[in-house]
C-alpha cells in the first residue's frame, strides 16, 4: 500500500529527529576530549572520553547501531521520494519543497537534498575511520584502537579538519532547516512557538557543529605537539 505525502514527511521528521538527539549524544561523548586536554587526562585510561568510549561499546548500547541504522536509511529513502515526488508535482527541478513560504525560501531549505548527500560522506568518513576500528573491532573479537590515537591519526593533517568542518557546516545547514520543519510536520508547530523552535533549532545545531568542530581542532592540537 503507497503511503501519503504527509506519512512520508512524517517518517521523515521522526527520523531525523532521533537522529539530532543521537548527535547530540554523540557530540557530548566527543567533546571529553577536549575537556580530558583542559584536565590533562587526555589520551591517558582516566580520560572521560575514554570512559565514554567504554560507554557507547556496552552490548545495549551497540545493539543500538542497526536502529540508528535503519533510521538513516529510511530518512535518505524518503527524502529522495519526498523529492522526486516535487520534482514530478512541479514539472521539473525546482527546489526542496518544506516549511511555510517564508522558511522554505531559505538557502537550506532549497537544497535539502543536496545538503543531505553532502551529509553522507561525512557518515561514510566517520563509519571508515572511527566506527570501524573501534565498535566493529569489539562486535567481531579484536581489540578496538585506542580513541586518543586514533583522534589524532586522523586530525594530524590540517587540511582533514578543514574538510570535517566543512562536512559539519553542511549538516548544520541541513540540520537548522529540518529542526524547525520536522516539529511543524508532527503537528507541534505554531504561530506561538514557530519562531521559537526556530531559535532552538538554531541554538542546537550550533552547539552539535561548533562541539564536533572544537573536537577535530583540539585533536589537530594535540597530534601536532601544540598543546599538551
Amino acid at each position: 500500500m503507497a503511503l501519503s505525502s504527509i506519512t512520508k514527511k512524517l517518517i521523515m521528521s521522526i527520523s531525523g529527529l532521533f537522529l539530532i538527539v543521537f548527535l547530540l549524544l554523540h557530540m557530548t561523548i566527543n567533546l571529553f576530549s577536549v575537556i580530558d586536554t583542559v584536565k590533562g587526562t587526555y589520551g591517558t585510561a582516566e580520560g572521560l572520553f575514554q570512559a565514554g568510549c567504554d560507554f557507547m561499546a556496552l552490548p545495549i548500547v551497540t545493539i543500538m547501531v542497526p536502529v540508528l541504522a535503519a533510521g538513516f536509511i529510511f530518512h535518505i529513502i524518503y527524502a529522495f521520494i519526498l523529492t522526486a515526488g516535487n520534482i514530478k508535482a512541479r514539472g521539473g527541478i525546482k527546489r526542496y519543497e518544506g516549511g511555510s513560504k517564508g522558511k522554505s525560501e531559505s538557502w537550506a531549505s532549497k537544497n535539502m537534498l543536496v545538503l543531505g548527500i553532502v551529509v553522507l560522506g561525512l557518515v561514510a568518513f566517520h563509519l571508515n575511520h572511527f566506527w570501524a576500528e573501534m565498535q566493529l573491532k569489539e562486535l567481531q573479537g579484536h581489540h578496538a584502537e585506542n580513541p586518543y590515537e586514533l583522534l589524532n591519526a586522523t586530525f594530524q593533517n590540517g587540511w582533514m579538519v578543514v574538510l570535517y568542518v566543512i562536512w559539519f557546516a553542511a549538516l548544520g545547514l541541513h540540520l537548522c532547516h529540518g529542526f524547525w520543519s520536522a516539529f511543524q510536520t508532527i503537528g507541534l508547530s505554531n504561530q506561538i512557538w514557530e519562531k521559537r523552535l526556530y531559535c532552538i533549532g538554531k541554538i542546537v545545531v550550533g552547539i552539535i557543529v561548533l562541539g564536533f568542530s572544537a573536537v577535530a581542532v583540539n585533536a589537530f592540537l594535540q597530534a601536532n605537539g601544540l598543546i599538551g
